[in-house]
């Protein structure tokens, strides 16, 4: 290899969290496989989370052990915490990371970070949803992958396939623009930052993978969605708002909204608004006369004829009654919807604490609409109001 060749560097973070079990072997395996297939520099850094078990012990005597290997300690817990501290300091070329238990055959290393490094494109992400990927997971977490994924492109309008795969790469000085506008620490870290830097007009390069899952993965799944939903509405909130605006080259400034979403959002949020108050309001008045989940339902019935007539009207604009049956028997999709979410959550709330005051029912009811509401927007849009199935009258 010629010494230019050399003088590039690429460092691969290794975030860990009480990894005692698979990091010695990981590592060992990871820097040989770099050592001998890599035609750059590369400097592997573990960075530790937080471990109470004798991950950070372990992780000290591999920096020892091996060159090309550093070790970072955190005092807090967190993916996206550990990401930030290491990418931000970093002065090599190339900045990447990838799960401990190397789920993500190795092979995709080098056509991740290689265009990358010639300058074609600015940021790189394995890829386990396309068709060259070859993909070892139980159905659980492949229908919840899809799922969010399906969520990101039709609610968000994101154009990349796999948000979740932990196997990423990006040019260090396009990173280092984006962390500060980038807000959370945790799992939500990596979609953030690819919703950012697509709003910027970033290019994104995608591999598909080899990937076999960890069974003895312990991501709470459910705190993730859930975290990843509130995410995604934050991310909304600041594109809507101008908010998420980054220092990096005029090219790259052309942040866009999937067509016509930029005028449905306010529409939709300013209805969904009215929409919960009433629903709140009936679903009080008539907790006095019958028990929760009747109130509820009765009152989320109401609310969800009326929220689809209007976004109808005003967010997707459809006039006149042609279809108007249909578009409400679809939208009761979303009605059983919201239904299942928010009985399920009164549910969960008398069993954990049974005699709960109203307060914390109108808690657990405010919580599963926030929900709800993700997914009515997501049916509404992509299905009952789809351009392709709704013609307007004289079009």
């Amino acid at each position: 290899m010629s010494a230019s060749v050399r003088t590039r560097l690429v460092e691969i973070v290794v975030p860990v969290h009480n990894e005692q079990r698979v990091l010695a072997e990981s590592v060992r395996r990871l820097h040989a496989y770099l050592s001998g297939n890599l035609p750059y520099g590369f400097r592997v850094t573990i960075a530790d989370n937080a471990s109470t078990d004798a991950t950070w012990e372990i992780a000290v005597g591999l920096g020892r052990e091996l060159p090309h290997v550093h070790v970072v300690h955190l005092d807090d817990k967190g993916r996206g915490r550990a990401l930030r501290r290491v990418w931000s300091a970093s002065d090599a070329d190339v900045v990447a990371y990838m799960d401990v238990d190397l789920s993500t055959g190795l092979d995709a290393f080098l056509p991740l970070v290689a265009p990358l490094l010639s300058g074609h494109s600015d940021l790189a992400i394995g890829t386990r949803l396309s068709r060259g990927a070859n993909v070892v997971r139980g159905p659980k977490r492949e229908i919840i992958s899809r799922t969010y994924n399906l969520l990101l492109r039709s609610a968000m309008g994101a154009r990349f396939s796999d948000a979740q795969c932990g196997f990423k790469a990006a040019r260090t000085e396009i990173v280092q623009a984006l962390l500060p506008a980038v807000e959370d620490e945790e799992w939500f870290f990596d979609t953030e930052l690819l919703l950012l830097a697509e709003r910027h007009g970033l290019r994104i390069h995608e591999v598909p993978v080899d990937w076999t899952d960890d069974p003895d993965s312990r991501v709470d799944i459910l705190r993730t969605v859930l975290d990843d939903l509130r995410g995604m509405a934050r991310v909304t909130r600041k594109t809507l708002s101008g908010a998420a605006r980054i220092p990096v080259p005029p090219r790259i400034q052309r942040a866009r909204l999937p067509t016509g979403m930029a005028g449905q959002l306010p529409s939709f949020a300013v209805i969904g608004a009215v929409s919960t108050l009433a629903h709140l309001g009936l679903f009080v008045l008539l907790r006095l006369l019958m028990p929760a989940v009747a109130a509820n339902a009765v009152a989320l019935l109401v609310t969800a004829v009326a929220n689809t007539a209007a976004n109808r009207r005003f967010t997707f604009g459809v006039t006149g009654r042609t279809g108007a049956l249909r578009h409400q028997f679809e939208g009761g999709v979303a009605f059983l919807a919201g239904l299942l979410l928010s009985t399920g959550g009164l549910a969960l709330l008398h069993r954990l604490a049974p005699g709960a005051p109203a307060a914390a029912e109108v808690t657990a009811v405010v919580a599963a609409n926030a929900l709800a509401t993700l997914i009515r927007f997501l049916l509404l849009r992509t299905w009952v109001f789809n351009p392709r199935r709704t013609r307007r009258p004289g079009r």
